[in-house]
């Protein structure tokens, strides 16, 4: 079910989306040649809770960290880790949210350690920007394949592929709702787009091919091919007057 959020519901939303912004923040200005996935994780950690709010990843679903913090060719869901220590050249993205006040926030990005490589650069950059061609169709009277497709051509035109089994959602009272937000479809296709939907929308793209493992730990997802992957995704609210990015830093 989708739920339709009053303004005044979305501005206490937006509360928790500001500190989640604020320690996905904190937690890439940590990201550097010799720190591990688990030092990021408590920093990300101990800003939600400064704050007075809850690391609303940590234990969902028996996830056990506040953040998804993967590497390189990890897509989603790397489990931080005392043993895992991030190198020069490596990228690695973070996914966090934060619940307070009974309403969620979620965001993502991918961040380089230290210097990297064009070839990596380019997909980070190409990620991010699909992800805001994607927002840029989040308006009231478009459907959800609008902006599933704006991300796969924006993508798919610079010669990277789109993770399938892995999409977008809605965001509010829990942290994952309806409706799914793919990042491949067609234009026109799908959900229609109303004012007061909240949702998250987040491209995972690979550099090689587009499919995808889950490892033993029952949580990271690798490419199949060993090549890197990039993931962005900010939450943001459907409005009369167009998409809100909620997840904004201040």
């Amino acid at each position: 079910m989708i739920v339709l959020r009053t303004a005044k519901e979305i501005e206490k939303m937006r509360k928790a989306c500001i500190i989640s912004a604020g320690a996905l923040q904190v937690a890439g200005e940590a990201v550097k040649p010799g720190i591990t996935t688990y030092e990021i994780d408590r920093i990300a950690y101990r800003y939600i809770k400064k704050q007075g709010a809850e690391p609303n990843f940590l234990n969902l679903y028996g996830f056990p960290a506040t953040a998804c913090i993967s590497i390189n060719d990890e897509v989603i869901h790397g489990i931080p880790s005392k043993t895992r220590v991030l190198e020069e050249g490596d990228i690695v993205s973070i996914d966090l949210g934060a619940k307070v006040d009974g309403y969620n926030g979620d965001n993502a990005a991918t961040f380089a350690v230290g210097k990297i490589s064009e070839e990596a650069k380019r997909l980070c950059d190409t990620t991010r920007e699909s992800l805001y061609k994607g927002i840029e169709q989040a308006v009231t009277g478009n459907r959800i394949g609008d902006i599933a497709n704006a991300v796969q051509v924006y993508c798919e035109e610079r010669g990277f592929s789109v993770v399938r089994e892995y999409t977008g959602h809605g965001v509010g009272t829990k942290l994952h709702e309806d409706p799914s937000v793919p990042n491949y479809g067609t234009a026109g296709r799908g959900q229609r787009l109303l004012p007061g939907m909240t949702i998250a929308i987040e491209p995972m793209i690979n550099m090689g091919k587009k499919e995808v493992r889950q490892m033993s730990d029952g949580w990271t997802v690798k490419t199949l091919d060993g090549k890197l992957s990039a993931h962005f995704e900010h939450t943001i609210a459907i409005t009369s007057n167009g998409p809100i990015i909620l997840t904004q830093a201040l």
